[in-house]
């Protein structure tokens, strides 16, 4: 009789599958065993790729699985338990803390001493803090474990950076529609799943529940089997009808975590969207964030930086629609606010688009960094006292309100920048009037430059 793990080391109880199975939910029933069985993740499982290579060849080195929920990550862990010549430990960041990290890697070190392999399978890993995760380094790096951490956040953001230099990550995608189809047609048929049953299920049916599923292959086998459990049968099977269909297939939540890396993925879908004047685009990713449960002044804020960004001086409005925006945010609140967010949504994707402030701040950035040591020019010095007088602060000051047109070509930057051009006006919007004011002024001061080498 076939028998489950159930417990943290090989040496405790068991339980008999048989008299379990009948209560096991569908996606747990039907969670594959080889990699031949393993839906989805082509790129590192398919015949000669890097990862199907190290578990054949029985080479497992520490790694991360990285991706979102349901793509396969504990699964192609108890694959490489069972594929590989190693003591396996399915250890729990939820439900563990650093003593029974201590106890686990006290019995990983024996099987080293034994020369026996030991994997350890962090599910969550992610949950687990700054001194929980620093506990396994040691055991990390001196080989007494093979660690696989496996996370639905960024390592980068999530995962301590020597641990994780540590480890070699591998990045799993959400399943594809089709990877969900052939999932369920398997379980139709596999006397694991829903094989022993006819079920009277349409084509049509079975491409709504993938799609319904976003990647998710448990929760494409929970809601299958909701579908099945919910469905009229009768002595010739069950028949799967529109009408649960359509009652089992209700708004899933929201994928959206405001702290966690897809915050940052939509707000960037969301950036990109205005400064490609995209207006449908821009109005979708707006709307995944605030129904999504996002701050409307985080979002708020952000509009106010791309006004500026990629606006600018081609159309100074935007910065002050987004500034009212914001206010009406801040008297408002969700849900009346989302149409004033929307309104500057709108307004910043139809605007002429020019990064030239953006472009002229960072390469002064760059100049600055490097001229720390630069002095101010004398001409520009102010002079509160008699001995900086004396020193010549303030010296041939020319004050502009004195001259024609306002100006002079007095030199304001150091000498090593005198020349130095920062702003440049694209060809967009109220630019072409900025360029041409621009060029207005260079004419006027280099007309004043030839009255002073005239003198």
């Amino acid at each position: 009789m076939e028998t489950i793990q159930t417990s943290l080391f090989d040496d405790e109880q068991e339980i008999t599958q048989n008299d379990t199975n009948i209560f096991r939910p569908l996606a747990d029933r039907m969670r594959p065993e080889t990699l031949d069985e393993y839906v989805g993740q082509k790129q590192l499982v398919a015949p000669g790729n890097l990862l199907r290579n190290m578990i054949e060849n029985d080479q497992i080195t520490s790694m991360i699985f990285w991706g979102p929920p349901g793509v396969g990550k504990t699964t192609l862990a108890r694959i490489i338990a069972k594929q590989t010549k190693s003591n396996f430990i399915d250890f729990s960041a939820v439900q563990s803390g650093i003593k029974e990290i201590k106890e686990v890697m006290k019995k990983a070190e024996y099987n080293r001493l034994s020369n026996k392999k030991t994997i350890v399978f962090v599910d969550e890993i992610h949950r687990f803090n700054k001194a929980q995760q620093d506990a396994f380094l040691p055991y990390v790096e001196k080989g007494s474990i093979i660690l696989i951490g496996a996370t639905t956040e960024n390592p980068s953001f999530e995962i301590n950076s020597a641990l994780l230099s540590r480890c070699r990550t591998f990045v799993l995608n959400a399943l594809d529609q089709n990877d969900l189809i052939e999932l369920i047609h398997s379980t139709l048929q596999s006397s694991k799943g829903l094989g022993t049953m006819p079920i009277d299920i349409s084509e049509e049916d079975i491409q709504a529940i993938a799609a319904f599923s976003n990647g998710d292959a448990r929760f494409c086998l929970n809601t299958l089997e909701m579908v099945v459990t919910n469905s009229p049968n009768d002595i010739y099977g069950v028949h799967v009808s529109k009408d649960i269909i359509k009652q089992c297939l209700q708004r899933r939540s929201l994928i959206y975590d405001k702290k966690g890396e897809e915050h940052y993925n939509i707000i960037s879908a969301l950036h990109k969207s205005v400064r490609n004047s995209d207006v449908d685009a821009a109005i979708y990713w707006l709307a995944r964030m605030l129904e999504g449960g996002e701050d409307p002044l985080y979002v708020a804020r952000r509009l106010v930086r791309m006004a500026s960004e990629d606006i600018g001086m081609a159309d100074s409005r935007a910065l002050e629609i987004c500034i009212a925006a914001y206010n009406a945010c801040h008297y408002l609140g969700m849900p009346e606010c989302n149409v004033h967010l929307t309104h500057a949504v709108v307004y910043l994707c139809l605007a002429p688009k020019s990064n030239a402030l953006e472009v002229a701040y960072n390469t002064a950035k760059e100049d600055a960094r490097k001229t720390f040591d630069l002095p101010v020019p004398m001409q520009i010095r102010n002079a509160p006292t008699q001995l900086m007088d004396e020193l010549g602060y303030g010296k041939n000051y020319e004050y502009s309100h004195d001259y024609a047109y306002h100006m002079t070509d007095m030199q304001c930057l150091p000498d090593p920048l005198k020349d130095k051009h920062y702003y440049e006006p694209s060809d967009q919007g109220s630019e072409i009037k900025v360029k041409k004011r621009m060029e207005q002024i260079k004419a006027i001061k280099d007309h004043y430059s030839q009255i002073r080498r005239k003198k």
